[in-house]
């Protein structure tokens, strides 16, 4: 009877042994699947994330490139301004500087 009764002692033992292997097996699988879930997911984000990040830059793209030509018109027309202002000083004081340049020119130190 003892004999008999070990032997269900044993089988409890080992067909609960079986069922902890079901359990963490299961938990294993669980835990794969929730990773490759969250791999995916992540995945996810980061194609809508660049394909945002892609967009922002080709609009600012074509901002900026379409301003290119106001730009260089603007620059064009600042720089023309500039230099007539630099023709008007020149022309302006040219006169005083020929008769400086005259004058140590033509002047002799001992």
């Amino acid at each position: 009877m003892e004999a008999n009764r070990g032997q269900n002692g044993i089988q409890l033992l080992l067909a609960a042994e079986q069922e902890a292997q079901h359990i963490v097996n299961a938990a294993r699988n669980a835990k794969m699947t929730r990773l490759k879930q969250a791999k995916e997911e992540a995945d996810k984000e980061i194609t809508q994330f660049r394909a945002q990040m892609e967009a922002e830059f080709q609009r600012k793209l074509a901002e900026s490139s379409g301003d290119s030509g106001a730009n260089v018109k603007r620059l064009e027309q600042e720089t023309e301004a500039k230099i007539g202002h630099l023709k008007t000083q020149a022309s302006r004081i040219s006169r005083d500087v020929v008769q400086m340049l005259l004058k140590h020119v033509t002047t002799v130190k001992n």
